[in-house]
């Protein structure tokens, strides 16, 4: 069953969050040391989370992909992965993490019938990354990195939030880094979302001049052209090495966003700048039909009209979408809670 909002955009692409909780303290998702946690009563369980994917199947989503918060502080993901990778219609189901503890779940996960991993990873530099997480496991995250070939998984992606004067002079060495992976590099323009309440517009590297720049490097860099509707803009370095761009900031794609997002305690978001949600678990527990959730759904989704990015966008004076005040309030309103 096809699903659509009110721009004509399917329902296809649901991103769960499994935890809130995260085991660094990037400066632009999490610049807090402490934070107020979701209950842990009110987290789904693994099957209720599987109840409420076979309702969104039924209703078009052929696409998840677990986060967080850090996936896997979760316990027993691979659990979770057998349960959802059972599901045929699945036809995508991955996983994004920092990649701390990834070396020591990747086989797990592979053998669970995960599909494919995106690590996130902002520096080369164990100096830079201790700075930008206030964390020291950077060996840890390159190992879970180089683990994930050797556990059989193809097709990886490495994300980079590229913030201006942090970490916008290594372009180009995650590019060659993800060629020894092999991965494809994803520069990810630095977002005014959830915990970066420092962020301004003078520290976005906009896809203009990441693309000015490492044409200065390499030449000619043309574009990958396909239809559609993954965040990224993929482009082509005469080598043949492929990478992509997520321009949220400066060249939005909500026209195209098929993308929708449920929190580890069962609220939904449709729009990653959305500051409220619909609440699921409520209806799951008290005993909700699998038709009573599809018609929630279904109403929510086809009344859907958020063009967040594009309505940041146009904004005149443009500061961080809420202040540290607001994130206290209210846990939904952080990235790490909503799944980024």
């Amino acid at each position: 069953m096809a699903t659509r909002d009110t721009y004509g955009r399917l329902l296809r692409n649901l991103r769960i969050s499994i935890t809130d909780r995260c085991n660094l303290r990037c400066g632009y998702c999490m610049p807090e040391e402490e934070y107020v946690w979701l209950p842990r009563d009110a987290i789904l369980h693994f099957e209720e989370i599987s109840r409420l994917v076979d309702v969104f199947i039924t209703l078009g989503v052929d696409k998840v992909r677990l986060t967080g918060g850090e996936p896997l502080l979760r316990r027993d993901v691979p659990a979770l992965v057998r349960l959802l990778a059972a599901k045929p219609a699945l036809r995508d189901l991955a996983i994004t993490t920092n990649g701390v503890l990834l070396a020591e779940h990747a086989a797990a996960l592979r053998a669970a019938g995960l599909h494919r991993v995106t690590v996130s990873l902002d520096t080369l530099s164990a100096e830079r990354f201790t700075a930008l997480t206030r964390r020291t496991t950077h060996a840890q995250v390159l190992e879970g990195i180089r683990s994930v070939p050797l556990a059989g998984f193809t097709d990886t992606k490495l994300d980079t939030v590229v913030i201006r004067d942090v970490n916008d002079d290594e372009l180009a060495d995650l590019i060659e880094f993800g060629q020894t992976v092999p991965a494809e590099v994803r520069f990810i323009e630095y977002m005014d979302v959830g915990g970066a309440t420092r962020w301004s517009m003078d520290q976005v590297v906009s896809r203009k001049e990441m693309l000015e720049r490492l044409e200065r490097r390499y030449g000619r860099i043309a574009p990958v052209l396909e239809d559609s509707t993954a965040p990224a803009d993929r482009y082509r370095l005469p080598d043949g090495t492929v990478f992509g761009i997520i321009s949220s900031t400066t060249a939005p794609f909500c026209a195209d966003c098929d993308r929708s997002r449920l929190t580890a305690d069962g609220m939904w978001y449709l729009c990653l700048y959305a500051l409220t949600g619909i609440d699921l678990r409520g209806p799951l527990r008290a005993g909700a039909s699998s038709g009573d959730l599809a018609g929630l759904i279904t109403g929510r989704w086809q009344a859907r009209t958020e063009r967040g990015a594009e309505e940041r966008l146009a904004l005149r004076d443009r500061s961080p979408l809420i202040q540290i005040g607001g994130l206290k309030q209210d846990p939904h309103l952080e990235m790490h809670t909503r799944g980024g």
